[in-house]
Parts: C-alpha cells; structure tokens; sequence
C-alpha cells in the first residue's frame, strides 16, 4: 500500500504545496502536478499497486487504471516501466494513434524485457468496420506490438447502432478461435446508449469503452438517463466497461469564480478535483477501469496514488463537481450527438469536429487534432462556416455556441 497518512488519504501537505508552486491553473490544467513533491518523493514504487475489478462476465480481472497510449511511447519507455511496476498493466493503444508510434513503443519494451508481455492486458483498435479490413488492421498491428495476441481488440469510434452488425460480431468470435484476439467490443465517444444498448441486445460482445464523466453524469441526470439505462444493460449482460474522457476535459473554463469554488472544495479534502473525478467513476461498480492519458511518470504517480486511495467522495464533494459541471456546460460537449445531428441539414460532424478541438485546447494533442481533422471529407470542411447551426444550438443541452466553436475549429484545424 501506498505510504500515507493513517487516514489513508493522499497528503494535503504535498498537494497545497503543488498548489503553491504551480497554482491553480496548472493543477485545473489536466492533473499536470496533482500530487505536490513531497508526496512524489515519500511514496517508493514498490508501495504502489493498483487495485484490480473483474471485466464484467470474461472471467479476467483488470487493473481499474489503463495506460491510455495515444502518446509516443516510442520516445516514452519510462512511462510503461513505471506503469508496469505500480499495477497499471492495462495498455490501451491503437493503430492510429501517434502514427503507430504508440504501438511500436509497446512492441519495443516488449522486446526489451523478456516475460512483460504475460503481465499486461493489452489492448488495440481499428477503425475500420468490414471483415476484411479488420483482419489486415489487426495483423498490422500485431507486428508492430511484436505479440501473436491482444487481450481485446475494439472497433474503433462507433457511433451508430447499425454499424455494430451480425457479421462484425461474427469476425470477432473467429478472430478469438484464431488464438489472435482473446476479447472484442468497440469504443464509442458519441451516440453511445444506441451503440450499447444494440451491444447489450446482440451479443458477442465482451468488452466497451466509452466516453463517461462527472460531465456526462450530470447531462445523462438531466436529459433522461438513456446512457445509465443502457450501462445496466451492458453491466447485466457481462460486458466489461472501460471509461475515457474521465476527467471531463480542461477544468480551466474561463469562470473564474467556478474554477475557485472547485478547488477550494477539494484542497480539504487531500486531493486535486482531476483525482476527484477520477474517483467519482472507480466508485461506480459498473466499471472496471478507467483509460486516462498520462504524458510523463508524475501524471502516472498522480493517478495511480488515486488508484489506490480509500478516501470516498461525499454529498458534498459530487455536488461541487455538479455545480462545476452545470456553470461551465458549454466549454464541453458531452457526445449527444443524436441531437445536434438531427438540427443540422447539411451532415457537418459536429461531434467530431468539437471533440478535434478539446484535443486541441484542452489536451493539447494539436497534431493529432489537425490530423484528424483533416481526415474529414473535404466537402464537410469548406463548409464548416456557412452552415446555420441556429437549431443545433437551440437544441443543444450542453448551450454550446456551436457555430463559434465551428469557426474555431476552421481557423486552429485546418
């Protein structure tokens, strides 16, 4: 167990010190430094170990912290080293990410330590959806993973419910029986109650992993509950659910006053507001595990202290991450896009072209983001500005100023 104090809280101290040296920007900023250096230098690796849950009915137990690998782990040993010592041996990649240097990078430090592959429940995606294009994407990735298996391998961004198909399904089951798969299931940022619920409903599906938040919590609260109902199906039906996204974006919303409120909440407490949200999702049994991006080892020692904390949330604690949530609603879009799609005539993926620049700002995956971006049809691009989007925004339950943030998205993407 983690060196704290007999409480087993993370050390106030050392997160007020943080606070001091760096100030609340940067701890609001993306939990650049969400543990101060007392508390880095006071806890031996040895001491860390992430907890594991069972992932759902496959009978393999997770970490409940993955490794999110859209960085270069090429150029990021250490981080995989120092993962693997404290427990977080679940590895998420995919074969776009960092264009394959993140798998390379797994592929490479399994090669340099002989015996690592066995301890790590690795994970990889294709973005493709036919049969033929998944076996040459994961033969691709494979090779460059440098192991004859994965332990789940998801169709990647599913965002429509007829995309999950009988004969997707059906690959997967061959793929395990191929010994090259173990799990299958997709990842879904948007749509994502109709892409769950079609999973529940058909079967053959081991594994999701989805965008969930406080943020999404409190739109879901308040628009229904369609996303809770269709993670009780999925949960009932044995799947194993992985959260992304679970910091909710950058906590620097422009309101100050929020932002002052949220931390001043949590420095009593012993810990950041990203850590805080991080365990408003680990306190949800439903979820085995939650895939956060972590760009050096002091994220990674931030979260995983978190991981292994005791410390439970109170009434007071989530209602602050509420208030939070519903002052800043329109710097963050929550993936409803079955609402803003319907209000827009001309099919510009606003989902998508918002989540290209959250990357952008508030991940600061600017490559990746004008990457992405340009993946888009050309079409959708040049006319990103002259679409109305007054209908969009009227409907939007998040009062995100769309048609702004699509003109953003023109002047920082293109």
């Amino acid at each position: 167990m983690v060196n704290q104090p007999s409480d087993n809280r993370l050390t106030r101290r050392g997160f007020l010190s943080a606070a001091t040296a760096t100030g609340a920007a940067a701890l609001l900023g993306g939990a650049k430094l969400a543990l101060g250096q007392e508390a880095a230098e006071s806890t031996a690796a040895t001491d860390l170990k992430v907890p594991t849950r069972p992932f759902g009915k496959t009978g393999v137990d997770v970490p409940i912290l993955s490794v999110g690998g859209t960085i270069n782990t090429a150029d990021n040993q250490l981080m995989l080293r120092k993962s693997l010592d404290w427990g977080a041996t679940y590895w998420d990649t995919a074969m776009g990410y960092s264009n394959g240097k993140s798998e390379q990078g797994m592929g490479k430090f399994f090669a340099a330590h002989p015996g690592s592959r066995e301890k790590v429940f690795l994970v990889t995606k294709s973005g493709n959806k036919t049969p033929v294009g998944l076996t040459r994407d994961l033969n691709a990735s494979l090779e460059r993973l440098q192991t004859d298996h994965v332990d789940l391998y998801f169709l990647h961004g599913l965002n429509k419910a007829d995309q999950l198909t009988e004969e997707l399904v059906a690959w997967g089951a061959q793929a395990k029986e191929s010994g090259k798969i173990k799990l299958f299931g997709f990842s879904s940022h948007d749509n994502m109650s109709a892409c769950m619920t079609r999973a529940a409903e058909l079967g053959g599906i081991d594994g999701i992993m989805l965008l969930y938040n406080f943020r999404v919590m409190v739109l879901d609260a308040a628009t229904g509950g369609k996303l809770t109902t269709a993670i009780d199906a999925c949960h009932k039906a044995g799947i194993g659910l992985t959260a992304m996204k679970t910091q909710g974006g950058r906590m620097e919303s422009g309101d100050e006053a929020a932002e002052a409120e949220l931390l001043e909440a949590f420095v009593e407490r012993g810990f950041s507001p990203q850590q805080a949200a991080l365990k408003a999702i680990w306190e949800d049994e439903r979820f085995a595990c939650i895939c956060s991006k972590m760009e050096n080892v002091q994220q990674l020692q931030a979260n995983v202290a978190a991981a292994v904390d005791k410390t439970e949330l109170t009434a007071s604690d989530r209602a602050a991450m509420t208030r939070f949530a519903e002052r800043t609603c329109g710097d963050y879009c929550a993936g409803c896009s079955e609402i803003c799609s319907r209000a827009v005539a001309d099919q510009v993926l606003v989902h998508d072209v918002l989540r290209y620049l959250m990357y952008y700002n508030a991940y600061n995956d600017r490559h990746e983001a004008r990457e992405l971006f340009a993946q888009l049809p050309a079409a959708v691009r040049r006319k990103l500005t002259r679409v109305d989007y007054s209908q969009a925004e009227a409907r939007c339950p998040q009062n995100i100023p769309i048609a702004a943030r699509m003109k953003l998205a023109n002047e920082l993407l293109a």
